[in-house]
């Protein structure tokens, strides 16, 4: 992809970075400066991309079913890759009907158990070697509760082979359980998600945990003395944010819905795409193409007058009424979570368990030296009514108005991260 200099580019293959250094003068054209450069991409096998392309599927699905479910109006960011991770973990001690539901619908077409903690393995060990520019940390994690449950020996084999997950078993009755769990959250995110529970639950047998830390400068940094207060037009009204600014020679396009440009970070192969709906389309619009077309079209080089808001969002699934669970549930992952049901009969040795609690904390931060993003996804089992009786669980490219964004790596085409800003 890196050699198609001056060529289209598909947009979810790679994207053409330069950028000028020089101060902003609208007066007149300042030199533009190719910045891009080498990248190691990683190797998928066929099937590997396959998987890699319908999960962006489901990720695609996921912005769309968490932007019909959040009424507040207000920004967000969610990973779908974090919770594909958490799933895959409890995928690998699923049979049945349960085991196909879950790979039908993250994209890996009833693949099978190997294939799919395959393709996370590749990912959890390419990744973060893509650029070493870009800091990108993926880790799992899987806490038992020791008074209630022992994992089956090779479920713990294939957690540590394929998730680099250790099991631990810990006191779920002690109050130090919790702040383990915590810690695990903040250490593994440099202290942007500092925890992910409130309490635990003693009935819990297991809570499998995953976690994606991302740190990067782009390619082309903005010069803060060009951030300036402006006008942001929100759906409500108008406020003023700062709002960065450069010229910037960048993949660009523009069809009916919207126009957009990918700012690289590091060496080219991680990029953020900012998707700014056309006059008369909002950011439901955008979703709502995005989950019917995907991110394929082509796009061209242009030197882009490139405003962007400076901001922070953060996101927490509890927050929304119908829960994480309950959006999976809208995909078409029900099974899972029903403690009937369920078929998940390899992960403890006592019997099946089913998902009692999902819940996700996201957060970005975007400024003039790039972005840095993290994203927490947790899920607790409990076992299945047929063990104990349990209840069901409850190109002149202007960002001054609301846009959506995802932030992917180019080789692989995955997707960690999905968001819209609303100015709110």
């Amino acid at each position: 992809m890196s050699k198609l200099l001056g060529l289209a580019v598909i947009l979810s293959g790679g994207l053409l970075s330069c950028s000028s250094s020089e101060d902003i003068d609208l007066g007149e054209a300042k030199q533009v400066v190719n910045m891009l450069s080498e990248s190691a991409p990683i190797q998928l096998t066929q099937e590997q991309q396959v998987f890699a392309n319908d999960n962006n599927g489901f990720t695609l699905n996921f912005l769309k079913t968490v932007n019909e479910a959040d009424k507040s109006g207000k920004s967000f960011i969610y990973s779908p890759l974090s919770i594909t991770y958490v799933l895959g973990m409890v995928n690998d001690a699923a049979i049945g009907q349960t085991e196909q539901e879950l790979e039908q619908v993250l994209g890996f077409h009833q693949g099978g158990i190997q294939a799919v903690n395959d393709y996370c393995k590749k990912l959890i060990d390419g990744l973060p070697k893509v650029d070493n520019k870009v800091t990108l940390n993926i880790a799992n994690a899987l806490f038992v509760n020791k008074n209630r449950a022992t994992l089956k020996a090779q479920y713990q084999q294939d957690m540590k082979q394929y998730y680099d997950a250790q099991a631990e078993n810990l006191d779920f009755n002690s109050p130090s359980t919790l702040s383990t769990i915590n810690g695990w959250c903040n250490d593994h995110t440099n202290g942007m998600i500092p925890n992910i529970l409130d309490e635990i639950d003693p009935a819990t047998v297991t809570y499998l945990l995953n976690a994606i830390y991302f740190k990067a400068d782009w390619a082309s940094k903005f010069d803060q003395k060009n951030t300036k207060e402006e006008t942001f037009t929100t759906e409500n009204g108008k406020t003023k944010l700062p709002l960065m600014h450069q010229k910037v020679l960048i993949n660009y396009l523009k069809n009916d819905t919207y126009s957009a440009i990918e700012m690289p970070y590091g060496n080219g192969f991680w990029k953020m795409t900012v998707m700014l709906p056309e006059e008369g389309k909002t950011t439901d619009d955008i979703i709502n193409y995005l989950a019917k077309i995907g991110l394929s079209e082509y796009s061209y080089p242009h030197e882009v007058d490139l405003k962007l808001p400076r901001f922070e969002t953060a996101s927490d699934t509890n927050t929304l009424d119908i829960g994480l669970i309950g959006l999976l549930q809208k995909m078409g992952i029900n099974l899972v979570f029903d403690s009937y049901f369920a078929e998940i009969p390899n992960m403890c040795e006592k019997g099946g368990v089913y998902i009692s609690m999902m819940r996700q904390k996201a957060k970005i931060k975007v400024n003039e030296e790039g972005s840095e993003a993290a994203a927490v996804t947790i899920a607790g089992t409990k076992y299945t009514s047929s063990i104990e009786p349990v209840e069901y669980p409850k190109a002149t490219f202007h960002a001054n108005r609301p846009f959506v964004y995802v932030i992917r790596e180019a080789s692989s085409g995955v997707i960690l991260f999905v968001g819209k800003f609303t100015g709110a």
